[in-house]
């Protein structure tokens, strides 16, 4: 059986005075697509950066591939590790070609130049993202959709195998959200990286994610195997809404419709007149 992709163990992890997260334990299997999903402030996001070395646990124990994360210099986790965090900045002169090219740090020499594979796994990564048009085009001129894809095409460019995402849909519109998760989704089946994504949209978790993990106030509320971890119980629960699982014909995956108070309200109410 491969080691785990990661694993924590009474982790915890601190802000100054504020806990982000508070003992947990965490399981996530190798070569899966894995969603971290939870309120604002649940801990997901501190969890991601905690797994990738950029957040120093308070307390407990952490390991990627098998390793503790005290024993993996950065450029070794770099490597291993691709990953976008949710609120990335660079010069607004710099091209989208320069900054897909800075995916590729970790490849590099102290003092080597970009070389023949850096420029074939930048190229690669414009056509997967569909900006080789934009390629000379300061990223300071794109839209929010557009950067987020630049953002996107340079952690592809790093050729880890494992990818960290944190909200990567972020400024996208519907029919570009779908095709970053296809992406993903390709990424992980025909190349077998493994891929952990923050994701708030719990309908794009549950067709994409295999594994999910469910944070509430810097806890772990529930994880597993997808279909097991999204029930309507639990989703309430961690949410505080109600839900309904409603399948649609010509989908396999049920659609999860959230209740709004005044319908809440009135379930409530017949419910009890039931």
């Amino acid at each position: 059986m491969p080691d785990p992709l990661a694993q924590l163990r009474g982790a915890s992890a601190c802000y100054d005075a504020n806990v982000a997260l508070n003992a947990v334990d965490i399981d996530l299997p190798e070569g899966r697509i894995i969603a971290l999903c939870g309120p604002n402030g649940s801990g997901k996001s501190t969890a991601l950066r905690v797994m990738r070395g950029l957040h120093a646990p308070a307390a407990g124990q952490v390991e990627v591939a098998g390793r503790p994360i005290s024993d993996w210099t950065a450029r070794d986790l770099a490597l291993q590790i691709a990953m976008l965090s949710q609120s990335p900045e660079a010069p607004g002169e710099l091209s989208v070609s320069d900054l897909v090219l800075l995916g590729r740090f970790a490849h590099r020499g102290r003092f080597g130049g970009v070389s023949k594979s850096d420029t074939q796994a930048r190229d690669r990564a414009l056509a997967v993202t569909e900006l080789e048009a934009l390629r000379d085009r300061p990223i300071g001129q794109l839209s929010g959709g557009q950067l987020q894809r630049a953002w996107i095409a340079m952690t592809l460019a790093q050729d880890a195998p494992r990818i960290f995402l944190d909200e990567p849909t972020n400024h996208l519109d519907i029919a570009h959200a779908f095709e970053v998760l296809d992406l993903l989704r390709w990424l992980n089946r025909s190349e077998a990286r493994g891929i952990v994504v923050v994701l708030h949209d719990l309908n794009m978790a549950m067709r994409y994610a295999d594994h999910v993990v469910l944070f509430d106030k810097g806890r772990i509320a529930a994880q597993g195997a997808t279909r097991e971890v999204m029930t309507e119980i639990t989703i309430e629960r961690v949410f505080g809404i109600r839900c309904r699982l409603v399948s649609i014909p010509g989908q396999t995956l049920p659609t999860l419709v959230p209740l709004p108070k005044s319908e809440r309200a009135f379930d409530t109410g017949q419910d009890a007149a039931e």
